[in-house]
C-alpha cells in the first residue's frame, strides 16, 4: 500500500470509526439484533457498515456480502433497497458528503474566504479518500470524480459561490452582469486542484491567494489584506 493510500485509509478509518459509534449506540447487535430494526434505523446501520467497508477494502471489496456481513443483516435486504451495487454505493455516498456551511458575513472575501477553508476542512479526506479508493469504478463506470460529485448534489440547486455572488450583488457590492459559471466557481475548483496534487488539505496562505490574487481581480474587486488565519489551522 503506497504512501497516499495509507492517508486516504486512515481519514477514512477516523470517519468510519464514527459509523460504528453511532450504530453501537443504536443499541443493535450483529447476533441477532440487526433483525429487529426496521425502516430509517435498519438503512441508516447498513449505509454506515457500507462505508466502513468502501473506506476498508475499496471499490474492488465493495459488495453486497460485505456490506451485509458488516451491518448484522441479509442480501436480501440489501437487495430489496438498492437492486445493483452502485445504487449501494451512491447511496453510501451520499449519507456521507455533506453540504459544506456557506458562511454569510455580509462581505464577498470574508464569505469566499471562509467557504473556502470550510471545504477546506469538510472535504480534503473525502476527496483523497474517494480518488484512491474509487477508482474501479471510475474504470468501470467511464465516469470522473466531477460527474460522481455532480450526482451528489440536487439538480439545478445554486453552487456556493453562486449563492456567495448573489448576495454580493443584492449588497451592491458587484455589479449585476452576467458571469461565466466557470470564473464564479473557479475559486472551489482551484482549492479541488491542490487538494489533488497534494492529497492533503490547502495551507490558509493558499487558499487567501486564490481569493486575493485569482477570484477578486477576475471580478473587478481590488483584493483585500492577508486575512487572518483560521483558529486552529496549521501552516
Amino acid at each position: 500500500m503506497d504512501r497516499k493510500h495509507e492517508r486516504s485509509a486512515g481519514e477514512g478509518r477516523a470517519i468510519g470509526g464514527r459509523a460504528t459509534e453511532r450504530r453501537a449506540a443504536g443499541g443493535t447487535t450483529r447476533d441477532g439484533g440487526a433483525s429487529r430494526r426496521r425502516g430509517p434505523k435498519l438503512e441508516d446501520a447498513i449505509l454506515d457498515a457500507a462505508w466502513e467497508v468502501l473506506v476498508e477494502h475499496g471499490y474492488h471489496g465493495f459488495t453486497f456480502e460485505a456490506v451485509a456481513a458488516r451491518a448484522g443483516t441479509s442480501r436480501p435486504v440489501l437487495y430489496r433497497r438498492w437492486p445493483q451495487r452502485d445504487d449501494l454505493l451512491l447511496a453510501t455516498l451520499a449519507k456521507f458528503w455533506q453540504p459544506i456551511a456557506v458562511p454569510d458575513t455580509g462581505s464577498l472575501r470574508d464569505d469566499a474566504i471562509g467557504f473556502l477553508r470550510n471545504a477546506d476542512a469538510d472535504r480534503a479526506g473525502m476527496i483523497t479518500l474517494m480518488s484512491v479508493q474509487l477508482v474501479g469504478y471510475f474504470r468501470d463506470t467511464g465516469t470522473s470524480l466531477g460527474e460522481l460529485r455532480d450526482s451528489l448534489v440536487a439538480p439545478g440547486q445554486a453552487t456556493a459561490f453562486e449563492m456567495i455572488v448573489a448576495r454580493a450583488v443584492e449588497r451592491g457590492e458587484l455589479p449585476d452582469v452576467r458571469r461565466s459559471s466557470r470564473v464564479v466557481n473557479l475559486p472551489l475548483d482551484l482549492l479541488r486542484h491542490d487538494m489533488f496534487m497534494t492529497m492533503r488539505a490547502v495551507p490558509d496562505e493558499s487558499i487567501v491567494e486564490i481569493v486575493d490574487e485569482v477570484w477578486l481581480p477576475l471580478l473587478g474587486v481590488p483584493g483585500g489584506p492577508s486575512a487572518p488565519p483560521a483558529p486552529g489551522r496549521r501552516h
